[in-house]
């Protein structure tokens, strides 16, 4: 699978359906997750992530394995990771429904972006979305920085 990359804008309609964009159904076909978007840092902004179940499933295997599963934490992390999540499908007009927790979790309204984030693609209110990139932006060298090389 490639990349998810990019940002586009976008409305959910009455019922909080999102379309999905064109060059992304194919990776969506049959059976997606809706997830909160666990954010590490306190006062990030919240999003909605999408992922093939696939790429899901990955993520959440590597995000527990090795840990102690009777450890508070690990639980904790555990239900975090499965209880504010959902499998979906696309529907025959390639649109996926937002339930109203996750609308509520992300501040979703009416006006959206879906931005590409590697393995998966994230639904933020498109103002929140503008002030997030902007930020992150300013401080790109920083936060290249902070992370460095893992080679």
């Amino acid at each position: 699978m490639y990349p998810f990359r990019g940002i586009f804008e976008h409305s959910l309609d009455a019922k909080h359906r999102l379309t999905v964009p064109a060059k992304y159904r194919a990776a969506l076909a049959g059976r997606l997750v809706l997830a909160f978007s666990p954010e590490t840092r306190a006062g990030t902004a919240r999003s909605i992530a999408i992922w093939p179940i696939e790429a899901f499933d990955r993520y959440t295997e590597a995000v527990l394995t090795n840990r102690d599963p009777i450890n508070a934490d690990a639980r904790e992390l555990q239900r975090i990771l499965f209880n504010n999540s959902i499998e979906a499908e696309l529907d025959s007009a390639n649109r996926v429904m937002i339930p109203p927790a996750m609308l509520r979790y992300a501040g979703l309204d009416k006006e959206v972006v879906v931005a590409g984030s590697q393995e998966f693609l994230e639904v933020w209110d498109r103002d929140t979305h503008a002030a997030y990139n902007e930020d992150v932006l300013s401080r790109f060298t920083e936060i290249a920085a902070n992370v460095g090389n893992t080679g």
